[in-house]
Order: C-alpha cells, then structure tokens, then sequence
C-alpha cells in the first residue's frame, strides 16, 4: 500500500464556505479518516497549504485544524512543484486572477463558482486549461445533496413518467444588519463588488437542472432589488446596487417547464431552504437538502373546488418519504474525493471549467432578459 501526497493550494480559505465546507467538512475530515482509499490499496492524503491575505487568520485556522502549512505569498506556493493543485474561493472579482495564474504554473485546477465574471472570462480559462493539458473541475455541491440524490433515484428510475413541470423555491430572510446582523457578506448585495442573487444562484441552478432534467434551452428572468440600503460588517449603512431576488422560467429539454424563485428576502414558509417540486404524469416529488418526499399517481387524492367548506384534505400527509437507504456523506466532500482520485488516477471528472462556465452563462443571459424585459435562448458552449 502506497500512501500518495497531493499538495493543495487553497487559497481564500479564511471565508465561510472556504473554512467550514472545504477545508474543515472537506480536506480536513478526509486527512482524519485516513484519505481517500484507492481500488488498489493506495491511499491519497492531501496536504494543503492555506493561502490568503491576512497572516493571522491563516495561522490560527492552520494551528486549530492541524495542518503544517500556509502563506501569504500565492506566488511562492505556485512556484512550488510539490503543490500539484490550485483551489480557488475568493470572491468572484479575484477567481479569474488566482485560476489563470495557476494554469500558467500549470497547477491542475479545482474552484468555486462562478469562475469568472463574464462568460466570455469563463470560456477563456476553459481553453486556457485544456490548451495547458491540466485536469480542471468547478465544485457544483448540490449535486451531491441527499435530497438531490434521492430525487434524482426517481428520475433515473421511470417513477415520474414523463416530467411535466419543476418549480423551485430558495431563499430566506436575511437581516438588514441593523437590529440583527446580517448572515451574509456585505458584498454580496453590491453590483460593483460581484454581488447580485443571479450572479450568485443561476451558476448553481444551471448544474442542477442540466443534470437532472435537462439541458436548459431559455430563460426569462424578472430581478429585483427589493432591500435599498443595509449595514455591512463595520456597521456602516451602505446602498444596495444588486439584485437580492430573482423570478425566473427555464424551458428545458423534452418539454420540462421550471419555474424557479431566488430571493434574500423572504421567509420561510416550507419544509427547507430550497425546495425543489416535480411534476411527472405518473407522479410527484418534492426534494430539499436532506429529504424527499413522494405522490405517485395511485395514491392522489382527488379534490373538488369548493370554498364554502372548510378544507376536508391533510394535504401535507398524503405524501411518502423516501428512506435514508444509505449513508450520505457531506456534498463537498464527495466531489473533493472524486477531484482527488481525477488528478491522480484519471478518473473520470465531468464537472470541468466548461460546465462551469455554462453557469456563467446563465447568470449572463439571466441578467439580460431582466434587462431587455425579453426571453433569451441559450446557445450551445464550445471551445
């Protein structure tokens, strides 16, 4: 049994989904069970080295989690051959920078989306990584949610027929950050800082829908800046200039219609943060995080429309979970495994820089519909 060492440069670790979910849910929890276990009785174990800006951030997260290395000098880690990958999660006005630096190292390419701020930038590192010969993959973590598994078990099993419709729901009340402080960034709210729900959410729903119904074939997307001014981190007021909801149709292929709504600024009123409904002739299911539930076409109920009397039907109980059959492992950490396995034994990858970018796209076209107040088609990506 061999014991292989992946050096990994993961830089903008110091932010919330940097810190919680890949280093400590991902890169850590996978050093503590030993690493990744190959077929063969090899073992991958990656070494990070934490990079950002602020020395004293990285020390104390580098010291609390066990880990030997960091740096505030992206380009001396790049300079040095043990690192083979490059992880980029710093905001998206600073990805294109870090990844295209990376790719002229010719460090492989792992990173959070969007990859860039324009299509376009998108595009450029894909072929920048492809002409360069690196492996290269963006994370798209909902795929590997259990309430997505379970869904996408249905899909793959004929329980829906044929698929109708898909209406999802995402979103909750996030605090001005006058009274309670806000749980999200400052700049996410801020045009000019790369914020905006659209920019931020349709990269996501873009790898969720394609890979689960469909390629997306249009869109028609309405965005709102429905909160005017909040208070960032210092407590300062500042001016919202970004979308902080979205109200979005997707045509897919076949003929599946997706209604889907982002938003900061509502309140929960479902069973989780996203909800994801399917209607199929056969059935029905509704997938969140976690859970998913089932109607099959035998066991619908059959109402009448009558409002002068109370509601006679539990809606709610008339449906079937589907079972925790298996044991689901945390969704960044999955894809951080099948990423590793990518750079060292090939395996295969399939969410490259061109799916990525494909939710870039998205993000684009949805913020031209919004703008031209127009249905926009989407045309196929090709390097």
């Amino acid at each position: 049994m061999a014991t292989i060492k992946v050096g990994i440069i993961m830089n903008g670790v110091t932010g919330r989904m940097g810190t919680n979910q890949h280093l400590i849910r991902s890169i850590v929890a996978i050093r503590q069970q030993g690493g990744v276990a190959l077929a063969n009785g090899d073992v991958i174990i990656p070494d990070p080295v934490l990079v950002g800006r602020q020395e004293s951030k990285l020390k104390s997260l580098a010291e609390a989690h066990g880990i030997e290395r960091w740096s505030t000098d992206v380009d001396t880690c790049l300079a040095d051959p043990y690192n083979q990958v490059y992880f980029d999660s710093q905001t998206t006005v600073l990805r294109a920078q870090g990844v295209r630096k990376a790719i002229a190292a010719g460090k492989h390419i792992y990173c959070e989306k969007p990859t860039a701020e324009s299509l376009a930038e998108s595009l450029e590192l894909a072929k920048l990584a492809r002409d360069k010969g690196i492996k290269n993959g963006v994370v798209q973590d909902k795929l590997f949610l259990p309430g997505l598994i379970k869904l996408k078990r249905l899909i793959d099993s004929g329980f829906f027929g044929r698929i109708l419709s898909v209406r999802m729901e995402f979103g909750y009340w996030v605090f001005e950050g006058d009274m309670i402080p806000c749980q999200r960034p400052s700049w996410n709210y801020r045009k000019e800082d790369g914020g905006g729900i659209i920019t931020d959410m349709f990269a996501h729903w873009r790898y969720v829908l394609d890979n689960l119904f469909g390629e997306v074939k249009s869109v028609s997307c309405l965005g709102v800046t429905h909160i005017h001014e909040r208070f960032d981190e210092k407590g300062d007021k500042y001016e919202c200039t970004a979308d902080d909801a979205a109200y979005a149709t997707f045509e897919i292929e076949g003929g599946i219609v997706a209604q889907v709504n982002s938003s900061w600024t509502t309140r929960v009123d479902r069973d989780d943060l996203v909800t994801i409904h399917v209607d199929g002739v056969n059935g029905s299911a509704v997938a969140g995080l976690r859970e998913c539930k089932t109607q099959h076409k035998v066991n619908t109920p059959k109402p009448v429309w009558n409002p002068d009397i109370a509601n006679p039907f539990n809606f709610t109980a008339q449906w079937e979970n589907v079972p925790d059959n298996q044991l689901f492992d945390n969704g960044f950490k999955i894809q951080w495994e099948l990423f590793l396995k990518h750079v060292v034994i090939d395996t295969p990858f399939p969410w490259d820089l061109l799916e990525g970018a494909k939710g870039t796209q998205l993000s684009e076209l949805g913020l031209q519909s919004w703008k031209e107040r127009r249905w926009i088609d989407i045309p196929d990506l090709k390097l």
